[in-house]
């Protein structure tokens, strides 16, 4: 991913979306440009339209942190929007490998035997290990059992993403199937600004860019987020609708890796119908333990 033409995209998206009402200047009657004008954006972070034309254009090789963060504050960037654009600075700067946490390969990566057993430990709600291009990585048995779809056929490569724009079933997996889709696009976007050189998920995002007009629309919009907490809904073929809460956890021990876990809330019918997953789950001739310890 060309890093000028990342940059370049990325704030000219965040200008867009910014009205002159919201940023508290004059909109007057001959407005061509949607959000904000350079000329604002620069007014706003004390800099000359020169300058920041010359940021937008993709140059942020050399610039310091508190340029970064006036830019961050003019366009209202959020915390994760403010990270990609650190990321983006890096990257540019060539200090991204420097500055970043060494990242271990994922390419016939398993997880190590003291991680499955905690991940089996974990009897109550689905858990899992994936990486930032949405690898499932290593499960528990309930996980295995949840995401039963996404095993289910070998072209997903146990890839949420994948799952999410290739495979039909994931319109009944997920009711809110937009939704899903953005946090889906939002998390590879945000990879990709974290691991700008990372070739599978350039290989990933050709793919999906090129087999999927829901998934291109989505990638050109920008979008990033942090997706560490928060309440979904799904469709199990097997048990029906399920309502869960997940936390992510960034894993200290293997860099770019996230262990997320499921849980319900107590007494509630999806709480009876993980219960009922579980038991499931235990009758089913689960298929191959290689399937579920997937390599890139």
């Amino acid at each position: 991913m060309d890093n000028r033409e990342e940059v370049r995209e990325f704030l000219t998206s965040r200008r867009a979306k910014i009205t002159p009402e919201q940023a508290g200047v004059p909109s007057g009657s001959r407005r061509r440009v949607p959000g904000l004008r350079r000329s604002e954006v620069a007014a706003l972070a004390d800099m000359s339209v020169e300058y920041y034309a010359k940021l937008e254009r993709g140059s942020l090789a050399g610039v310091s942190p508190a340029v970064l963060e006036a830019v961050a504050r003019a366009l209202r960037l959020d915390d994760a929007e403010r990270a990609h654009l650190l990321h983006l600075a890096q990257a540019a700067d060539g200090s991204d490998a420097l500055t970043r946490p060494r990242r271990r390969t994922t390419r016939h990566w398993a997880p190590h035997r003291s991680l499955q057993w905690t991940l089996d430990a974990i009897t109550a709600g689905p858990a899992f290990v994936r990486n930032g291009r949405m690898d499932l990585l290593a499960a528990n048995q309930l996980a295995r059992a949840f995401y039963n779809d996404v095993y289910a056929s070998p072209s997903n490569r146990a890839n949420l993403a994948r799952f999410n724009f290739l495979d039909p079933a994931s319109r009944r997996f997920y009711p809110d199937w937009e939704q899903a889709a953005d946090i889906a696009v939002a998390i590879l976007r945000t990879e990709a600004g974290r691991n700008p050189h990372d070739k599978d998920l350039h290989d990933l995002v050709g793919e999906l860019s090129t087999r999927s007009d829901e998934f291109r629309t989505r990638w050109g919009a920008h979008d990033v987020r942090h997706h560490g907490t928060g309440t979904k809904r799904f469709h199990h073929q097997a048990v029906g609708e399920l309502t869960l809460a997940y936390e992510g956890l960034e894993m200290a021990a293997e860099p770019g890796l996230t262990l997320t876990i499921y849980a319900t809330e107590p007494g509630s019918p999806s709480e009876e119908g993980l219960l009922l997953l579980a038991s499931w789950a235990a009758t089913q001739e689960l298929r191959a333990p290689t399937q579920h310890r997937t390599t890139d």
